[in-house]
């Protein structure tokens, strides 16, 4: 017979660890201020690259005569020479490829003239598959969708925390949350990537990871709210957070390396929204640390033995 190891895991950090988050609170709160400001500067110097989804365009798909697969990066420059704006490739499954065709000046004619002259400049090398308008109204319907969308999501989220822990927890984990939001739509816009309905996709799977984590840490400082009851707040918020490092270390590292594999290989099509997510799960990662629970240090939280811990932390 064959003997089995005993294998009881690994400990990623030892029992025990006790590293100072708040310690660097300060600095972390600052350092995110500064981060939502320069976010905010790009937004109003360069604004966001709506892609066809937001500002209405065409789109056209085609596929090769001879059923081969087609260079995107020969294509690329020999259509966006044709004076239409970028024109977006993206590679469908098998052989088919999506053109995009930004809002032309001058109406439906002139939004006409760009497709022909595109398909005319793929030559017959090319068969047109299909082709559709995205007008104004539905772009700008898509638009008002996109941020109720946003907003009603972090709504809730905010209700469920107040719900479930107290109205400290809730103001903590909306904060963490603005600050992820506004730091991903800063880097998009400093990028300039892209906004389609995937990016409003990525955005709103970021602040599902990010409440995982949070719900996470604030359970853990629940739990030791009513373990140690003596103890000084910032403190047990440091207590709480190394308790849980592990599981938020190593799940975003697991998560790091799909959407990596992603970024580097998924091709056009799942690159910029893998990239986001990428983005925007680090940042979430952080804000579970160094924004949800020192903001919950500074509002202090009631206890069963008390009206509220002071939010200097300090027992009494």
């Amino acid at each position: 017979m064959f003997l089995i190891p005993d294998f009881k895991g690994y400990d990623f950090f030892p029992h025990g660890v006790m590293i100072p988050f708040m310690r660097v609170k300060g600095v972390c709160l600052a350092a995110s201020a500064v981060v939502i400001v320069v976010s905010v500067i790009s937004l109003a110097a360069q604004g966001l690259n709506l892609g066809i989804d937001f500002r209405g365009g065409s789109m056209i798909e085609v596929r090769k005569s001879d059923g081969a697969k087609a260079e995107l990066e020969l294509l690329r420059p020999t259509l966006n020479g044709l004076g239409f704006g970028n024109i977006q490739l993206q590679q469908l499954a098998g052989t088919d490829i999506l053109i995009r065709i930004e809002q032309q000046p001058g109406g439906e004619d002139a939004q006409q003239d760009a497709r022909d002259s595109v398909v005319a400049a793929l030559g017959a090398d090319f068969e047109l598959r299909r082709a559709e308008v995205v007008g104004p109204a539905v772009s700008g319907e898509l638009s008002r969708t996109g941020a109720v969308a946003l907003l009603a999501s972090m709504i809730a989220i905010g209700a469920y925390i107040w719900f479930r822990f107290e109205w400290q927890f809730a103001a903590g984990t909306l904060i963490a949350l603005v600050h992820d939001v506004f730091a991903t739509i800063g880097l998009i816009s400093m990028l300039q990537i892209t906004v389609d309905l995937s990016i409003v996709a990525a955005l709103l799977t970021i602040l599902g990871y990010s409440v995982n984590d949070s719900v996470v840490v604030a359970d853990r400082i629940r739990e030791n709210l009513r373990k140690f009851k003596r103890e000084p707040l910032d403190r047990l918020l440091d207590r709480s957070i190394n308790e849980t490092l592990s599981r938020t270390i190593l799940t975003g590292v697991a998560t790091v390396c799909v959407l990596l594999t992603l970024v580097l290989f998924g091709g056009d099509v799942l690159r910029d929204f893998a990239l986001v997510m990428l983005v925007g799960v680090l940042i979430g990662t952080y804000s579970s640390i160094f924004i949800g629970a020192p903001v919950l240090g500074i509002l202090g939280v009631r206890r069963d033995w008390q009206q509220a811990v002071p939010p200097s932390g300090q027992a009494e």
